[in-house]
């Protein structure tokens, strides 16, 4: 398990406290990816049994530093968790994560149901963005959520079935170890955000699947490193948008579609520096009370 850290403060301790439940067989070795923490959480942490600290050496960025942490050692395993350290495992997530994996040989990366702080189900399984959704979100999702494109982009209104997803929220995810060597891993290009989803997308393109695991549960409490720095996470949520973008759409003939949407993404940044609507996006309408009971579960592996 790799958990990407920077100034994590008390929601490692508290990372580290949940996942002695979260399996019911031997808790899994931790590796901190630290990329320049100086509030003495990491140093903390690495005292407990089975938790090792690593350095990056710089700060890389949230791909880049799960890149080091992933191909660190001689003997990674077939699977392996990348986390934020702001994540609490449920009862059995692991676990149940670990069994998604085997229901699905061809998964090359598996997401939990994430439940927010607020107590929302968190949309964490996704479409791929289209330009319609990708606009369309981007422009009404801070002020109408329930809007066409952000509900058919987050899938808000389909039941929590364990299925096949376009991509996965990165704040949790097991991967398939060969199939995230196969792709190269998180491009580093990504500083934070869209990470996630470009990673997905490669899989997806080199054949691999990402599955939505709802019956594995975490909570993210979200936000303690980027509240420290909103306004360069902003900037980084923005231009890697743009990096996402710019790679979709690449060429000349897809110049006049690039240069509209960076003005788009410019405007909108500007507008998150000064309108909390903005900066918070889309909230999720879905609350968590949709995971109680039995979860289906699709077991079609293809």
């Amino acid at each position: 398990m790799v958990v990407v850290t920077w100034q994590p403060g008390e929601s490692l301790d508290r990372f580290l406290d949940s996942l002695g439940a979260a399996t019911a067989g031997p808790a899994p070795s931790v590796l901190l990816a630290d990329n320049g923490s100086t509030d003495g959480s990491v140093e903390r942490a690495a005292m407990r049994p089975g938790v090792t600290l690593l350095r990056t050496g710089a700060n890389l960025g949230y791909g880049g530093a799960a890149n080091v942490g992933i191909g660190h050692g001689d003997s990674p395993g077939e699977l392996v968790v990348i986390a934020n350290p702001d994540i609490v495992w449920h009862p059995g997530a692991l676990d149940e994560l670990v069994a998604g994996a085997q229901r699905w040989p061809r998964a090359g990366a598996l997401g939990p149901a994430i439940i927010t702080m607020s107590g929302d189900l968190y949309p964490s399984a996704r479409s791929f963005p289209s330009l319609s959704r990708g606009i369309g979100h981007a422009l009404l999702g801070w002020w109408w959520p329930s809007n066409r494109f952000t509900q058919s982009y987050r899938r808000e209104r389909r039941d929590p079935v364990e299925a096949t997803a376009g991509w996965l929220s990165g704040s949790c995810l097991l991967l398939r170890r060969a199939a995230f060597d196969e792709v190269g891993g998180f491009d580093p290009a990504y500083f934070m955000y869209f990470e996630d989803l470009e990673l997905c997308r490669r899989l997806s393109r080199a054949g691999w699947q990402n599955v939505y695991v709802p019956s594995a549960v975490v909570t993210h409490e979200g936000g303690a490193a980027t509240r420290q720095a909103r306004s360069a996470m902003l900037r980084a949520h923005h231009r890697s948008a743009y990096r996402y973008i710019a790679a979709e759409y690449a060429g000349a003939r897809w110049l006049p579609v690039r240069l509209v949407l960076g003005a788009g993404l410019i405007s909108r940044y500007l507008l998150s520096l000064v309108l909390r609507p903005v900066r918070e996006g889309a909230r999720p309408t879905r609350s968590a009370s949709a995971l109680q009971g039995d979860v289906r579960s699709s077991r079609e592996v293809s």
